[in-house]
């Protein structure tokens, strides 16, 4: 039988007639899906069991949030605000089709025993796909010796730790164990990077002088315990020969740290967020506690600093993008039908932002002429997919990637409310900005084989298994990264949603 043609040939679904975009170039094409994968690109594709029209409309890569703290309890023992359907119903909603939350330690607790905990979690209630960073606070030789290997060996490759934060902080005897046992194990390490001694010593002499209220926050939280923290890590790192991502780079003076170390070939890699590119200390300076909307550490910072980060990102010198959520967020009314009382030094942050971001930093970046589509794209999507090991089942559209796909109007305007952030936590810190430039539909592989109605709502595809791809969920795909960093992905057990839900994640 003669081989079908890419015209004669039939889909599940055809994403018709948009540009798609990938870091190194855009084209207008078609793209067909089968079940949960991308199987045709091309022009005038066969026929679809069902069809989105997406003329006039970029079709890119579903977006990758590779920091989120969802579910989570936090160093001050409060719950954040979001569950994982919550959480990822709004990431979704967003544009973003993979979260990379954390599955946190706290000291006393089995490291192997909270991963399947939060992978409960995440089973009970993702809509999108999702893989676990691993927060160590306790590095006994039981977590080094015997739960990080076998946890490796899963493909849980990825390890956070604090060197601020009371409850999980570690010191630098304790980094260097974890950076040797992650070395010893070919896992990838990422630090929340600020002097706690310098911390400490602020906030002392705040409440000394009665200075608690938010817009005093950024105060208890200098740019120097940032730039200090990230030097010490450039040594560790040299010393252990052990590759250091550092979280959510938010000073000028930070920035100019991990340049010049890439420079020396320090195996150093940084990212930021959108807040800090979007917004400044100023933001936090409102009456009573309502600043504590925009408490988040490191805190925010200078336009002299957005100009920095800004330039960092054009340049690759921040080579893990711009993390769009990062949200650790809690509830307006906290847990007491108020704020919960913000403290100078402890880990409260309450950045809602899991829906906005990515129109935030799309507008930003984009319609305002900063940096291209293109790299939009590579910051959001494929950098963070390369880095964590997805790619390329993430982070691309191309043949034998997962379906994974947002579908956007670059002019559409939306003023951004609470009110449709889709999340638990009541506000959003980008009230009544507009943007414009809008992810209008999110198609996600996680929700196993599906097909699009009037509204696109995500149902299953005729004869398709309603509980996600089972052979991620029991981390078959997860296999132990090579011992070279040149050559190493780090592959985590991603995982799908358990539970089929008909859910909307598209603007009407």
């Amino acid at each position: 039988m003669a081989e079908q043609t890419l015209a004669e040939q039939t889909f599940s679904l055809v994403i018709r007639g948009g540009s798609v975009v990938q870091p190194q170039g855009t084209v207008r094409a078609d793209i067909g899906i089968r079940g949960e994968t991308i199987v045709a690109i091309g022009d005038r594709l066969g026929l679809g069991a069902a069809e989105i029209d997406a003329s006039g409309r970029l079709v890119l890569p579903g977006g990758i949030d590779p920091h989120a703290h969802i579910e989570q309890v936090s160093g001050a023992g409060l719950l954040n605000a979001d569950s994982f359907e919550s959480a990822t119903t709004s990431a979704a909603f967003g544009g973003t089709t993979t979260v990379i939350p954390f599955a946190a330690q706290h000291v006393g607790h089995a490291l192997d025993r909270v991963l399947a905990d939060y992978h409960a979690l995440a089973e009970k209630g993702a809509v999108i796909d999702y893989a676990l960073h691993m927060i160590i606070a306790d590095p006994t030789e039981a977590t080094l010796k015997t739960h990080v290997p076998k946890l490796v060996k899963e493909g849980h490759a990825s390890i956070k730790v604090f060197m601020t934060y009371d409850k999980i902080k570690l010191d630098d005897e304790q980094v260097l164990n974890v950076l040797q046992a992650a070395r010893d194990n070919g896992a990838f390490v990422c630090v929340h990077a600020e002097n706690h001694g310098m911390i400490t010593f602020m906030v002392k002499r705040l409440l000394a002088n009665g200075l608690t209220t938010p817009p005093v926050f950024p105060m208890s939280h200098p740019r120097l315990a940032e730039v200090d923290a990230i030097q010490r890590l450039v040594v560790m790192s040299r010393f252990i020969d052990q590759p250091i991502m550092i979280f959510h780079v938010s000073t000028a003076e930070g920035v100019d740290v991990v340049r010049r170390a890439r420079a020396d070939g320090v195996k150093i890699f940084g990212e930021t967020c959108t807040q800090y590119l979007v917004l400044t200390d100023e933001t936090i300076d409102k009456p009573g506690l309502e600043g504590a909307k925009w408490m988040c550490s490191p805190p925010l910072r200078k336009t002299a600093d957005q100009d920095a980060l800004w330039q960092a990102l054009a340049r690759g010198d921040l080579q893990g993008g711009v993390v769009g959520s990062r949200a650790l967020s809690f509830r307006r009314d906290g847990q007491a039908g108020r704020w919960p009382q913000p403290e100078l030094q402890g880990d409260r942050q309450r950045l809602a932002r899991r829906r906005g971001p990515l129109p935030v930093l799309f507008d930003a970046m984009v319609t305002r002429g900063r940096l291209s589509l293109e790299r939009f794209v590579e910051l959001t999507s494929t950098a963070p997919a390369k880095i964590y090991g997805l790619y390329p089942k993430k982070g691309t559209l191309a043949v034998g990637s997962d379906a994974d796909i947002a579908i956007w109007d670059a002019n559409k305007t939306v003023r951004l409310t609470a009110s449709i952030m889709h999340d638990r936590t009541g506000y959003t810190p980008y009230e009544g900005l507009s943007v414009t430039g809008l992810g209008r539909r999110s198609c996600s592989a996680a929700a196993a084989s599906w097909c699009a109605t009037a509204r696109y709502r995500l149902r299953p595809a005729p004869g398709a298994s309603c509980h996600g791809r089972p052979a991620m969920r029991r981390n078959r795909w997860a296999t132990r990264p090579p011992r070279s960093w040149a050559r190493r992905h780090l592959l985590h057990p991603l995982r799908a949603a358990r539970r089929w839900r008909e859910q909307s994640f598209t603007d009407t």
